[in-house]
């Protein structure tokens, strides 16, 4: 639901007043690796179990337990999701950690998504080809890694848009690493029919385009400079403006685009979200330009049900993960 004063167009994901919801007991706001280690209170003791993590660094500001924890209550999966700090270069020893604790599943979040790559057994094709892994399952003592950025951003533009990546023109503003090129990659897999990819680092995005165009997975994908004039000149030519960039997150963060350059045509979809659950920069020039928009919430949640259906082979609570959700983001 639209907050109030931001037009039908606007997917903001917020409610006018929190849904009505039992909140999982009191934990402290993360683990860390020693706590993971010693496997002593109240890590151990924790009811419900603890049998889901993410893992980061920073992670406090993870909203994952509150999406994941109602979806465990209501399939009654007696587990409990909990977020772990983990240092850059333990991920390797916190898996293995985590598969001896009896765990099912780890999402992996900044700055562990390349790590967690070599970090597991049997890795997905999906992640091979996107090149990095942000869910792992457990399953028989082996580490699974898979990706969700992909799907879930497919999930997430047809649920917010209502029509499907291979019928739009897709301009990626931060291409060339990450989550912006996981996009990159899911679009080209899709055929989109043109893919405009855009990076500070301008050979970084040169690179992504030589590799793409050498799969074959599209045929129309050019990378372009990050100014203005170049940004004006290929928005013409776009219907999906997707931010693969970590900024939006502070409201001292630049703006991305020229000022006006969005069109009410435009669909914007901005892979990060405000965790004070105001709307970012992305949002309010698209909102100033009557253009669809949606920010990274709703890939949050899609990429949430992914990993639920990787770690319990079965369709995940989409509405109970989407509510606890947005009373997280209202908190």
């Amino acid at each position: 639901m639209p907050r109030t004063g931001v037009r039908p167009s606007i997917a903001h994901f917020v409610l006018d007043s929190p849904p009505s919801l039992s909140i999982v007991a009191a934990v402290p706001d993360f683990f860390t690796l020693d706590d993971l280690a010693a496997w002593t209170a109240p890590l151990s003791t924790l009811s419900p179990p603890a049998r889901l993590a993410v893992i980061g660094d920073p992670i406090g500001h993870s909203k994952s337990p509150q999406m994941h924890n109602p979806a465990l209550r209501a399939c009654g999966i007696d587990a409990q999701y909990v977020r772990v700090r983990i240092p850059a270069g333990s991920v390797a020893q916190a898996f293995r950690l985590f598969a001896g604790r009896g765990f099912t599943g780890v999402n992996v979040t900044i700055p562990h998504k390349f790590e967690a790559l070599e970090a597991v057994d049997v890795l997905d094709p999906q992640a091979r080809r996107l090149g990095a892994v942000n869910t792992v399952a457990v399953r028989d003592g082996r580490l699974h890694g898979f990706n969700s950025d992909g799907p879930g951003f497919l999930r997430s533009v047809k649920e917010a848009f209502g029509v499907e990546v291979p019928d739009l023109r897709v301009l990626i503003l931060g291409a060339g690493g990450g989550a912006g090129r996981a996009v990159a990659v899911q679009c080209a897999l899709e055929k989109c029919p043109r893919l405009i990819l855009v990076n500070r680092t301008p050979e970084k995005a040169e690179s992504l385009v030589h590799e793409l165009k050498a799969s074959g997975s599209v045929t129309h994908v050019t990378a372009v400079p990050w100014d203005d004039e170049s940004l004006r000149g290929v928005l013409r030519d776009a219907d999906l403006v997707v931010n693969g960039t970590s900024l939006g997150m502070k409201p001292a963060d630049p703006p991305l685009l020229p000022p006006a350059s969005l069109e009410a045509r435009h669909r914007v979809f901005d892979m990060v979200y405000r965790a004070d659950g105001q709307m970012t920069h992305l949002g309010a020039a698209a909102r100033e330009a009557g253009a669809a928009y949606i920010d990274g919430a709703t890939l949050l949640l899609h990429q949430g049900a992914i990993s639920f259906e990787h770690w319990f082979h079965m369709p995940a609570p989409l509405e109970a993960m989407r509510a606890g959700l947005r009373a997280a983001l209202l908190s």
